[in-house]
């Protein structure tokens, strides 16, 4: 199978203009050699490890969005890489207007060959390197041994980086996004700048329909019914089961095979109305399962009762070994089980 190949890349300068820091531009495409065409395809891709998938939007129209016009033009130019790399480039410094954003130099990539799953494409790649590492460098001879520091950059941190697949443009292409800056001065690059939102794929139904379904067993179903934790947490697990050993979602089969009463899929209705409102979506009530945005969400998916500061159940299998109950000590909880390890 072949690897991805850079075909062009351009590199410029783009400073905080808020701060009067400077805007500086390259003279022309920047030459790489084999050895440095992979570490720089490694550097630049690797760091593209979320599914979590995005598109380029615009309240207007998407032809509004100025990222996506400059890219699709290049898609159809690719021979004008460096051209439109520097209207890319003034755009990002044109939304440089928070002081705390920091200055960085901005890199456009052109790829050929691009894996998206089940076919090859060319992507476009939109870095902005911000942060610098200090390095040692030790050399040494006959005369004995020097140490010294380099500021470069850790090819294992990337601060900034989108990568455009020639997908599907007229739905805004497949867009996967970089970011690791912290605090509201991140925003200017997903919001300001590319002004992407999220694909309604796969991923995005099931990280949402887990996200309703852990918020009303863990939040919603207490204040409405008189449900004990160990039940509350049995629940919370049968969910997690149901969508790890189910390849396509169904809403329907859900609340019967976890809810099960009807007062309680009603309850669960409302709030899932007030979920999708509140957070401006539309949940599908089927869809493929994404067993990565499974693995991600479980993490919130606690099966675990706390018991004053002294102790901590975790349950993982059968609720019919624990009980619950009350003496003159106290609650208490009694567990039933066969061996301990």
């Amino acid at each position: 199978m072949n690897k991805p190949k850079i075909e062009a890349l351009a590199l410029h300068y783009v400073g905080n203009q808020a701060n009067d820091e400077p805007f500086l531009l390259s003279k022309k495409l920047f030459a790489t050699t084999p050895d440095m065409n992979e570490l720089l395809s490694d550097y630049f891709l690797g760091s593209f490890k979320s599914e979590e998938r995005y598109q380029f939007a615009d309240d207007m129209g998407i032809e509004n969005n100025r990222v996506y016009r400059l890219v699709s033009d290049i898609f159809d130019n690719p021979d004008m890489v460096y051209d439109f790399s520097v209207d890319l480039a003034t755009h990002l410094y044109e939304n440089c207007q928070h002081p705390k954003i920091k200055g960085g130099d901005f890199i456009v990539v052109y790829f050929s060959d691009c894996n998206i799953g089940v076919e090859h494409c060319d992507a476009i790649g939109l870095f902005k390197i911000e942060n610098k590492d200090l390095f040692l460098t030790v050399e040494h001879d006959e005369n004995g041994f020097e140490i010294d520091s380099v500021e470069g950059v850790n090819l294992k941190k990337l601060d900034k980086g989108c990568l455009i697949f020639n997908y599907e443009r007229e739905k805004g292409y497949l867009v996967s996004v970089v970011d690791k800056t912290n605090g509201q001065e991140a925003a200017y690059w997903v919001d300001d700048y590319l002004h992407l939102m999220r694909r309604k794929d796969a991923y995005f139904q099931t990280e949402n329909v887990m996200t309703l379904c852990r918020n009303f067993l863990a939040e919603e179903l207490p204040k409405q019914f008189e449900v004990c934790r160990a039940d509350q947490v049995d629940m919370l697990n049968k969910s997690m089961d149901f969508f790890k050993k189910t390849p396509k979602f169904e809403m329907e089969s859900y609340t019967q095979q976890i809810l099960g009463q009807p007062a309680v899929i009603d309850r669960f209705e409302d709030y899932k109305n007030r979920f999708q409102d509140e957070r401006e979506l539309q949940l599908e009530n089927s869809f493929d399962v994404n067993q990565t945005a499974v693995k991600k969400q479980g993490r919130a998916f606690k099966s675990v009762i706390k018991l004053d500061k002294n102790f901590h159940i975790y349950i993982h299998g059968n609720r019919n070994l624990v009980e619950q109950g009350e003496d003159e000590h106290g609650k208490y909880y009694k567990l039933y089980f066969q061996e301990e390890s």
